[in-house]
């Protein structure tokens, strides 16, 4: 009887201080002390995430409109920030430790790499929303419409490595995320120590808080994150290694979401209710949702190393949803954007099954023998191109 082990090459880079000097010798212990062989990596991924979606929907309970830090309002239990705090650090030690476990137990596959960076992708709304509760909307916060433009540059930092991935063959990890997260994780738990009233007053003359929460997020994105993937980009040009000719197909992942950012930004802009002003946790959580799944597609176009679509087809009804907003033809708007956020979130998930389902369930095998060694090519086709890996058989 012949015996198959399926190999899979994960290619990234991570270079950050605190990931190789502190963050990964503290994973590689954990995978090793609290992760049993039998605990699938994929199920280590979908926990931490949903610890992050915990969070979201705790701060929506208490602080849904994000006013419940501001002077005169209900301010948020400090027990709440703890548990913040906890499960932020939580989810971020799962997302390290998932990939561990999948080469611990030789089981990484294209799937898991997929499935580990589109919960990802879809996770920056919810850390961005939910930490938006310390600072609030208040007057030492920050506007509904200041964090939605920062949440388009947390979400262009996180698009970028997979843009160099697209041309590169190698994923960059960011050194914003992680330095982010451990920050994200100890404010949470100084909140609940101090009180949210010290984020009133300024750190020196009129520079408050908020303004270094917005400094710190811009001047990582556009300092470092920027410039390092376009040099690493460069590179591979320079080195004759970038695996598209043109600038036109090198750039073609921004496309769709451009035109995200551009028809989310109409609606905000000439929306006759103000709906951002109104629904800004939904609005959110719809720009966030969308972003998501046009990047799980760019993610797997750049695992099957096919071309990536230059539309999204979530994009024609959202633009004629943002037309009905912003003319008035549709006179509640709030009515709109629940029941358009909603139809985004199904969506979202219908794609993610439906390449689950396809990837396990319909896939097939071509196998070609090269030599005496036993190696086979294995080619996995699903709906959006091929994966080809290497099979050894054992006789």
């Amino acid at each position: 009887m012949n015996t198959f082990h399926y190999l899979f090459e994960y290619s990234a880079v991570d270079s950050n201080p605190l990931s190789v000097y502190v963050m990964h010798p503290f994973w590689n212990s954990v995978v090793k002390v609290s992760a049993h062989t039998w605990l699938a990596p994929n199920l280590i991924t979908f926990n931490g995430f949903m610890f992050l979606v915990f969070n979201f929907l705790m701060l929506s309970f208490y602080d849904y409109h994000f006013d419940a830090s501001a002077e005169g309002y209900t301010h948020v239990p400090s027990w709440v920030w703890v548990a913040a705090g906890l499960f932020n650090f939580l989810a971020y030690t799962l997302d390290g430790v998932d990939g561990k476990q999948a080469r611990r137990t030789n089981s990484s596959t294209p799937l898991g790499e997929l499935f580990d960076h589109g919960l990802d992708s879809w996770a920056c709304v919810f850390f961005v929303a939910t930490v938006y509760s310390i600072f609030g909307r208040g007057p030492s916060g920050v506007g509904v419409a200041t964090l939605y433009y920062i949440l388009w540059v947390v979400l262009f930092s996180f698009i970028l490595s997979h843009w160099e991935k697209y041309n590169t063959g190698i994923l960059f990890l960011p050194w914003g995320y992680d330095i982010s997260q451990v920050t994200i994780s100890i404010v949470y738990i100084f909140t609940a120590m101090v009180g949210v009233e010290t984020w009133y007053e300024p750190i020196w003359w009129n520079f408050h808080y908020r303004d270094l929460f917005t400094f710190m997020i811009l001047g990582c994105s556009f300092t470092v994150t920027l410039p390092m993937s376009l040099y690493n980009v460069f590179k591979a040009s320079r080195n004759n290694t970038l695996k598209h000719s043109s600038m036109y197909e090198a750039f073609l992942p921004f496309l769709s979401p451009v035109l995200l950012c551009l028809l989310s930004s109409v609606w905000v802009i000439f929306s006759p209710s103000g709906i951002l002003q109104q629904q800004p946790r939904v609005f959110y959580l719809m720009v966030g949702t969308a972003f998501a799944n046009v990047t799980c597609k760019l993610i797997v176009c750049q695992m099957s190393n096919t071309r990536c679509q230059p539309l999204s087809w979530l994009l024609v009804p959202m633009a004629t949803v943002v037309l009905l907003a912003v003319t008035g033809l549709v006179a509640n708007e709030t009515l709109l954007i629940y029941v358009w956020t909603a139809i985004v979130i199904l969506t979202h998930i219908h794609y993610g099954v439906s390449v689950v389902s396809t990837h396990t369930h319909t896939h097939t095998h071509t196998h070609t023998r090269y030599s005496v060694s036993g190696e086979y090519t294995h080619t996995l086709r699903s709906v959006s191109g091929e994966y080809t890996h290497t099979l050894q058989c054992q006789w």
